[in-house]
């Protein structure tokens, strides 16, 4: 039972990590319908610019307020990857906004290999040590280990994801998001700015990676410029498994897969937690292709 309960907490951990990335690729698919596979490399960004954060302020494990600096730097990471995502719509995706779907695609292929070589160049191909802000302790005294960084990060993954749903269903950008995910023609007709919507979109989806990145690399402690690969195609997964452009469905699918990825690694082995988030993507591809909730956000405007 021990095992059991410790693995379900890995599990939601890392599966809160994958829902914020989740967010970005439903977002951009449920206005576009497009999938930006560029997002995974906008996550390892943000780890990469947490670090450089980190770094800067000269900070090591742990620290005095350590809550507050990692706080700051997740802002600051946010912050750098909006202005990426930004970038990216306006230079990759919106000059192709009329274009075959497959050359999106491919264009989106083509800013993942570079994000992921500039990377590399810029702060080297090695795995680079991420300090530990919070102690690195056990929070109470059962069997189960808590740590201080997994609380944090249910804590922060929680809050945007309910910010989120409030912007989305409470906000007029919301509505003019809502608007252009159902109809982008009878949307700018009725004087929204089309453009400046899926701009934002892009620059909120990116700053949800950019604060999964640190959270993440704050949290294994190193990171690579390959970790956006791989982690970026889980949570297309957990965005597939909940329902692409169902913004419930990205949180609930990243969760679920955390859970079966660290209850897979801890009764199979660790060696096959790939395996089976990728059975999943598998499973549900086949067996009920809309995702568990199966809603796109424009049938919720």
């Amino acid at each position: 039972m021990n095992l059991f309960l410790q693995q379900l907490l890995n599990g939601l951990t890392i599966g809160a990590v994958y829902a914020l990335i989740a967010l970005g690729y439903t977002m951009v698919y449920g206005i576009l319908q497009m999938i930006n596979f560029a997002h995974g490399e906008v996550f390892m960004v943000g780890a990469y610019f947490g670090l450089s954060v980190i770094l800067a302020f000269g900070l090591a494990a742990p620290v005095p307020g350590g809550v507050a600096w990692l706080v700051g730097v997740i802002c600051a990471a946010a912050a750098g990857c909006a202005l990426l995502g930004l970038l990216i719509e306006r230079v990759a995706y919106r000059p192709l906004r009329k274009a075959p779907k497959l050359s999106v695609l491919i264009t989106a292929i083509g800013v993942s290999f570079f994000l992921q070589n500039a990377v590399m160049l810029c702060w080297g191909a090695q795995d680079r040590y991420v300090p530990e802000l919070l102690p690195v302790r056990q929070m109470g005294e059962g069997a189960v280990a808590v740590t201080p960084m997994q609380v944090v990060i249910f804590a922060v993954s929680l809050l945007l994801m309910i910010g989120l749903q409030w912007v989305v269903h409470g906000t007029k950008l919301g509505r003019g998001m809502r608007a252009v995910a159902q109809d982008p023609l009878a949307a700018r007709l009725m004087g929204i700015p089309v453009d400046r919507v899926i701009a934002v979109t892009f620059a909120i989806g990116s700053a949800l990676a950019g604060v999964g990145g640190v959270l993440f690399g704050v949290y294994y402690s190193t990171i690579n410029f390959h970790d956006g690969y791989l982690t970026g195609l889980k949570a297309f997964t957990a965005a597939v498994l909940g329902g692409i452009g169902n913004l419930p469905g990205a949180m609930l699918g990243g969760l679920l897969l955390g859970l079966l990825e660290a209850l897979g690694a801890g009764y199979i082995s660790a060696q096959w937690k790939n395996v089976v988030a990728f059975a999943v993507l598998i499973l549900v591809l086949l067996l009920r292709p809309r995702g568990l909730l199966g809603e796109r956000l424009a049938e919720r405007a």
